[in-house]
């Protein structure tokens, strides 16, 4: 049975970690972060909960719109970003303590869900072979404008030759987890969405992915910064994602690789 697109919105929500009672060390943190770190860094703020005793928040969206929220004022004391020309741009205007580090890079995969007329193979042929026959009609990716994997999604579809075939067909999400959303629901055929999210034990099980290779597309390099209004459980959760072991461990364990590896 295909999931309700409900259940899939849910599932996938903007939303924070959850409603959990204040700690004695502190409010929670607002913590901004990328919709590709929906189940890594979930996984991460409950670790950190347990072992610090300190909560924190997080509502995720794309990292442009999260940018400009900050930029413009939103109360968030720290950016995790999917593009670190974001955080960058962040610190050239004053609103970031630095200018950040780098915690992960990004990879993307190709998902089709069950039922689905795509089969997805490494070099993905057969999503060129369905898109030349004109067999895809709805096909999910992030909207390339704000979204870095909705860009990195379109340098795909370029290499493979299909981004103008497939341009009437595209269903954009507004972050990279709405384009999952979309992919996983069986509202579209399949999509190009973070490897992070379609590899998820939750979503994993919708369907079939098939990781696509890092030089098929720009580095997805993700840099997270404290904003200048930052406390200290922000202040600490930073560090936590930097140096903790078992922060590491998840975001390897979701697809992503590590500053410094290839």
């Amino acid at each position: 049975m295909r999931p309700s697109v409900a259940a899939l919105a849910c599932l996938l929500a903007w939303g924070g970690i959850g409603a959990l009672p204040a700690s004695a060390q502190g409010r929670p943190a607002l913590i901004a972060a990328a919709a590709d770190l929906k189940f890594a860094l979930a996984d991460i703020a409950a670790a950190f909960a347990r072992e610090t005793g300190s909560e924190v928040r997080v509502t995720y969206g794309s990292s442009g719109d999260l940018a400009r929220q900050i930029a413009q004022g939103a109360p968030f004391e720290m950016l995790l970003s999917a593009d670190e020309r974001y955080v960058i741009e962040l610190h050239r205007g004053g609103h970031t303590r630095d200018e950040g580090t780098p915690y992960a890079v990004g990879r993307l995969a190709a998902f089709a869900p069950h039922g689905s007329p795509l089969a997805l193979d490494p070099a993905l042929d057969g999503l060129k072979r369905a898109a030349g026959a004109g067999v895809v009609t709805r096909f999910a990716i992030a909207n390339p404008q704000h979204a870095p994997y909705g860009r990195a999604a379109r340098e795909v579809l370029e290499r493979l030759g299909i981004w103008r075939r497939l341009q009437p067909a595209l269903v954009l999400g507004e972050n990279a987890s709405q384009a999952m959303q979309f992919a996983a629901s069986g509202s579209c055929q399949g999509g190009i969405v973070p490897l992070s999210l379609a590899s998820a034990p939750e979503i994993a099980k919708l369907g079939t992915f098939q990781r696509i290779p890092a030089e098929w597309h720009s580095p997805l390099r993700q840099r997270m910064v404290l904003v200048t209004r930052a406390g200290p459980v922000a202040s600490a959760f930073y560090a936590y994602v930097q140096r903790a072991a078992g922060a590491r461990e998840t975001l390897a364990r979701f697809g992503f690789a590590l500053p410094g590896e290839k």
